[in-house]
């Protein structure tokens, strides 16, 4: 009882980005995964970013208010990473049906799928991003990363007034998933 209390003490940790709860689930589970990797074509820095990848994959999940995890962190991560390894293997072509551990896995192939799809996406939004131009690059990352206000962006670019900052913000985000959409729409 008290493990599975730990359990989602972490993953509420993890959703609020508690810097506590990362470093635990990462010292209690890089070490497998460096295992895992290294045993199994890989060097450290293959363990590191595949091992990174996994941590983000849960992170988005537990960001949902649907999700539950089923099994313990250490399982789902310890899948996920074999999942991304396996299919990174495939890539550089030195997959082989012997691989090390693989067994005992629950099956993620979903989860996996979902966020090579969202990180596609994001990539493809920021090739959007740097294509835009400025000044609608600089505002939309003022918007949505920098988290800027429309007073403060309006003294920023010089708008008279947070209105006109709003209305020009609009009309580059409408530029942008314009091209966006014409990226993503090439690849379908």
């Amino acid at each position: 009882m008290k493990s599975e209390v730990n359990e989602q003490a972490l993953l509420k940790g993890l959703a609020e980005n508690d810097t506590k709860a990362i470093e635990v689930i990462y010292k209690e589970n890089f070490s497998i995964i460096q295992s895992y990797i290294i045993n199994n074509n890989g060097s450290y820095d293959d363990a590191r970013d595949i091992f990174q990848e996994a941590i983000i994959a849960l992170y988005e999940k537990v960001q949902s208010s649907s999700f539950v995890l089923t099994c313990k962190i250490n399982t789902y991560v310890y899948s996920v990473c074999k999942r991304l390894w396996l299919k990174r293997l495939q890539q550089i072509g030195k997959y082989s049906n012997q691989i090390e551990g693989f067994e005992e896995t629950i099956p993620v192939e979903e989860d996996v799928d979902d966020y090579e799809k969202k990180n596609a996406d994001f990539t493809m939004m920021e090739k959007a991003l740097h294509s835009i131009g400025e000044p609608c690059k600089s505002l939309l990352e003022g918007f949505y990363i920098k988290q800027m206000g429309m007073q403060e962006l309006a003294k920023q670019f010089g708008y008279t007034n947070a209105d006109n900052a709003k209305t020009q913000k609009y009309k580059c985000l409408m530029r942008l998933k314009k091209i966006f959409f014409i990226q993503y729409n090439k690849i379908d």
